[in-house]
């Protein structure tokens, strides 16, 4: 069994819960970009102290989402073009890697991961649940990447994954992106099942690009 497949943990910290719930909330569009984030205000939300509440802040300001500002406080990040191809251009460089070392890896019970995935992405397409296409994508995807069995790779696509967690969400908010996205999925499992490692990486650079053209276009549309 794979590191990243041992059993999970049982305990959930404070700090975990408040990261987690913050997450998903910039993810969804619940907090919007230059948004404040009141900690007191959080912390009565989630029925936690300002400690676990803070820390989480300081997490999500590592990883970009969030900005602090002196005497001010922290604030959702906006949305920049500049950050997101940065981003995925690193992603590419890591993701490729992983795909090499991982491919070859793969066992059957990983593949009935990803067609599963596929599976529930299909079934929500035309449905609002954006953070259950979310979670399922990304299972489809880390099945992938954590085959390379090499975790401090892996944690790198993470952070940088967390981090543009918000232009994914607005580019698969729409039905038919989400229908495109599972296109593309099924094609890498098919590459994926033929170990096809150029095939694979070939077809994951193709589904980063349009999902960058995309979140342009709508951006782009947003500012005018």
């Amino acid at each position: 069994m794979r590191s990243s497949q041992r059993s999970a943990r049982t305990v959930v910290t404070a700090q975990e819960v408040a990261l987690g719930d913050l997450r998903e909330r910039i993810a969804s569009g619940v907090l919007h970009p230059g948004e404040q984030l009141r900690q007191e205000q959080l912390a009565g939300e989630l029925g936690l102290s300002v400690v676990p509440v803070r820390e989480a802040l300081k997490t999500l300001e590592a990883e970009g989402q969030v900005v602090y500002a002196p005497h001010r406080g922290y604030f959702v990040a906006q949305l920049d073009m500049r950050e997101l191809v940065e981003a995925y251009r690193i992603r590419e460089l890591l993701e490729d890697e992983a795909v090499r070392r991982g491919v070859p890896l793969l066992v059957d019970e990983d593949m009935v991961r990803m067609q599963e995935a596929i599976d529930d992405i299909d079934r929500l397409a035309q449905g609002s649940d954006i953070m259950s296409v979310n979670a399922a994508n990304r299972i489809f995807h880390f099945t992938l990447f954590d085959a390379a069995d090499m975790p401090r790779l892996t944690n790198f696509i993470r952070i940088l994954w967390e981090m543009t967690e918000p232009y994914r969400s607005l580019y698969i908010a729409d039905a038919g992106h989400r229908r495109l996205v599972n296109d593309e999925h099924k094609a890498i499992l098919a590459a994926v099942r033929g170990r096809d490692v150029a095939g694979v990486i070939k077809l994951l650079r193709e589904h980063r690009d349009n999902t960058m053209e995309a979140v342009n276009s709508i951006l782009t549309g947003e500012e005018r």
